[in-house]
């Protein structure tokens, strides 16, 4: 057993691991940094005799309402863009029978923001609510709003839960490291610096998250493009783009429904929305993040049909992975496959570093959200 694990320790790539802990480090001081920053912020709000009054609640859940559009819009892009986002964006394109047509998450998710900012928004921060339940708890009483709250913090367990492994996924094809670890590891981090700043914490490691995320997997997008074991897509189009069978048009129609207004009522979205510094703020940040989301899908797109496009998952070394008109077993986990056997290793540490942002930016948000 314990020359097992030494053998399965030799083969953990350890340049990947400690570039991974690196932005772990990062992010962590980003975070620490920011509640320290919030605390100062604080201190002049209350000196300010102009300033809403914040409660100590407000203060920590909603950073004193003083979020504005540009760190709000950052924000709420990157408590969207998650690791189940682009690994199932990529899934769904990659995967036999779904393809871009019905990979409708990278588009109804970017329509439930606009709808969120148009129609609730602005009313909402104009009320004054801590959370999105307060409405149904003000309307029918606090019984109402105790049961609404059941399937909102088992939504925000399970989405953590579903993004944790995502990276877990990512990590264990990449790094060849133990996925336990890693999630256990990712979720200590973001809990941390959570607990720490509150929301001034999160929405400062979003900036650097999101930043990460567009310029990781940006970077091995021309790579994977490029490769010579994948075609180019304009001749892949019919694999990767999908067909619409008019008997499952209404199948479509349901889903799309479901994503665009399911999308809306999301504690981690109105904690955004309440935060910001006015009701104008509100619904720019919504309006702002909904392109935000439509563009940060492009590269997942792009590297899921070109996974779709490969030749021959053999010739790189992939067995499990067989072009043919059937869906494979390894589609959920496409993403890190493209990007470990179709980028140089550094290139692909970024794009693991790409995956590992956009898992710690909803990981934080869900953990607060649900407190």
């Amino acid at each position: 057993l314990l020359l097992n694990r030494i053998t399965a320790m030799a083969d953990v790539n350890w340049g990947g691991v400690a570039s991974v802990i690196a932005f772990y480090i990062v992010i962590l001081l980003v975070g620490l940094g920011a509640g320290f920053y919030g605390k100062r912020q604080k201190q002049k709000r209350e000196e300010d005799p102009n300033n809403e009054v914040t409660t100590q609640k407000e203060e920590s859940m909603l950073a004193g309402r003083s979020i504005g559009w540009l760190v709000g819009s950052f924000t709420m892009t990157a408590t969207w863009v998650g690791g189940g986002y682009i690994n199932g964006t990529a899934e769904a394109v990659y995967d036999t029978g779904v393809g871009l047509i019905w990979a409708q998450g990278c588009w109804g998710y970017s329509v439930s923001l606009v709808v969120g900012g148009i129609f609730f928004a602005r009313i909402m921060r104009r009320r004054r609510y801590v959370t999105f339940l307060d409405p149904f708890q003000e309307k029918f009483g606090p019984r109402i709003g105790g049961l609404l709250f059941i399937p909102a913090v088992l939504a925000e367990v399970m989405w953590c839960a579903a993004i944790l492994d995502a990276l877990g996924g990512t990590v264990s094809v990449i790094l060849d490291f133990n996925k336990t670890y890693s999630v256990i590891g990712s979720a200590a981090i973001a809990i941390g610096y959570t607990l720490v700043g509150g929301l001034y914490s999160v929405a400062y490691t979003d900036i650097v998250q999101l930043t990460c995320i567009f310029f990781g997997l940006w970077l091995c997008v021309p790579f994977v493009l490029t490769h010579d074991h994948v075609k180019p897509l304009t001749e892949t189009s019919d694999k990767w783009l999908g067909e619409m069978d008019w008997k499952y048009a209404p199948l479509w129609i349901d889903y799309a429904v479901q994503i665009t207004f399911g999308g809306v009522p999301w504690q981690a979205y109105f904690q955004r929305v309440l935060s910001s510094s006015s009701e104008n703020t509100a619904m720019i940040l919504s309006l702002v993040a909904g392109v935000g989301c439509m563009v940060m899908s492009v590269p997942s797109i792009l590297l899921g049909a070109a996974a779709r496009s490969v030749t021959d998952w053999r010739e790189l070394g992939y067995d499990a992975i067989h072009p043919s008109d059937k869906a494979t077993s390894e589609s959920s986990m496409i993403l890190p496959l493209t990007l470990q056997y179709l980028t140089p290793t550094a290139v692909g540490w970024c794009g693991l570093g790409a995956v590992t942002a956009a898992v710690m930016s909803s990981t934080d948000s869900s953990v607060l959200s649900a407190s």
